[in-house]
């Protein structure tokens, strides 16, 4: 078992592994990058790339992080009701549950904030 002093380094780790995987997805809108293709920037898959990319450069430092998770959050349960649900009622059915894990993630970090090893900190 892992002891409880460890907890705020391991939450830490979290938004930056969850910032970092969340540029990869801006990547690949913006710059078809990693299998994704490009998206024109005044488009919604655009803004959602712009989101993407700036939002998990945020988190990922811990730079304004309550306030771009928090965007983060929005932009995935909107992505989810958008694309994702019309194609089935349950996230296993229309593959979204990768958003959905996204947007409680980032929701979850909203409210804890930026915690140590972040700009925010200092």
């Amino acid at each position: 078992m892992i002891s409880e002093r460890y907890s705020p380094y391991l939450y830490a780790l979290m938004r930056i592994v969850f910032g970092f995987l969340f540029i990869f997805h801006g990547l690949q809108k913006m710059f078809g990058l990693f299998g994704g293709r490009m998206a024109d920037l005044v488009s919604l898959r655009g803004l959602a790339g712009v989101i993407e990319i700036l939002a998990g450069t945020m988190i990922m430092a811990g730079w304004y992080t309550r306030p771009a998770a928090f965007v983060a959050s929005g932009q995935m349960a909107f992505a989810y009701f958008l694309s994702h649900q019309p194609d089935g009622f349950w996230p296993i059915q229309n593959r979204g549950e990768l958003a959905v894990l996204y947007c409680f993630a980032f929701l979850y970090i909203s409210s804890r904030g930026a915690g140590p090893l972040s700009v925010d900190r200092r």
